[in-house]
């Protein structure tokens, strides 16, 4: 989450100050994707961040090294009023125990787009501030991540890596105009050299489905990609559209007939709005990690439970 959309955007005078936490959810299907019922949600929240003061947490994805899930996320430090890189660890995918900060830069960090490529874990994080997306590489993995090196130049948010078709793809969004444009880039190792795809941008002026919102996915013969809906505000509900055709020439997608495929919910949590969504196939079952947000008064942000359950969404 940049700080374009942070929770500075989204406060308002009566209604105060967007607070994100994270929560696990699982489904048969990603249309059928709801709170797990093993784990409690929200599995994390700003209270459980032990070597920092946070405003939240938000933006995790995961990957599995062995017995083990990491989860990597942003956390809001409201000291510095920027976001750093935490690390939370699970053995069943329901009780998670965070560690540390793993990353922290001068500048904003978040989105922490994590995978594994030949015998090497990386991470590709929103750098925007930075005017690149930087590429880090662990080293160890989890705690310590090294730079190295910009793959492409500019301030761009929310950029999703996957490889297709013997090729690396990746989507992403300039800064400006916010949460309006989706751009699509082609290479043939992740260090690029990238270039543009000629149909780029593919969106151009919608705030319902441009922004990126997670790790693109490839369960079977099509990628499929998600969205954030900013509409009528960020943070609405995540969409689902399944890449339908993908060459250096061509490009097209269709929206899942289920799509959106979060929303609010009815826990205090997340009673606002979801806006990502990092999931995987275990044992033929989808598991995911999630963020959602809530309105908190500024003045008990830091003091607000987050395992609360909401009698009634707000109007």
């Amino acid at each position: 989450m940049d700080q374009e959309g942070n929770a500075a955007t989204l406060e308002t005078k009566d209604r105060g100050l967007a607070v994100w936490s994270i929560g696990i959810y699982d489904g048969a299907t990603l249309s059928d994707l709801k709170p797990a019922q093993y784990a409690q949600n929200p599995v994390l929240c700003a209270q459980d961040v032990s070597d920092a003061k946070a405003q939240f947490v938000a933006d995790p994805f995961m990957i599995r090294e062995q017995d083990t899930w990491h989860m990597f996320f942003e956390v809001m430090n409201a000291a510095t009023g920027k976001g750093d890189v935490g690390l939370a660890t699970s053995r069943n995918g329901s009780e998670w125990k965070y560690k540390q900060i793993v990353l922290t830069e001068p500048f904003h960090i978040s989105y922490p787009y994590v995978f594994y490529l030949n015998g090497s874990h990386y991470m590709i994080p929103e750098t925007y501030q930075a005017e690149a997306i930087r590429l880090y590489r662990a080293d160890p993995f989890p705690t310590r991540w090294t730079f190295v090196e910009n793959i492409l130049e500019g301030p761009w948010v929310d950029s999703s890596i996957f490889f297709f078709g013997s090729r690396w793809w990746l989507f992403s969004s300039p800064v400006e105009p916010e949460n309006e444009i989706l751009e699509l880039f082609h290479a043939e190792s992740i260090i690029g050299p990238w270039l543009r795809h000629p149909m780029s941008p593919l969106m151009k002026g919608d705030k319902r489905m441009a922004r990126s919102a997670g790790r693109v996915i490839v369960p079977g013969m099509s990628p499929i990609r998600f969205t954030q809906n900013c509409v009528p505000f960020y943070g609405t509900t995540v969409r689902a559209f399944e890449v339908s055709e993908l060459s250096t020439s061509h490009y097209s997608e269709k929206e899942l007939v289920q799509s959106p495929i979060l929303s609010a919910g009815d826990q205090l949590w997340n009673r606002s709005g979801m806006h990502h969504i990092d999931s995987h196939l275990v044992d033929n079952h989808w598991f995911a990690c999630v963020d959602g947000w809530r309105f908190e008064p500024r003045t008990s942000v830091q003091n607000a439970k987050c395992n609360q359950s909401a009698a009634t969404r707000p109007k």
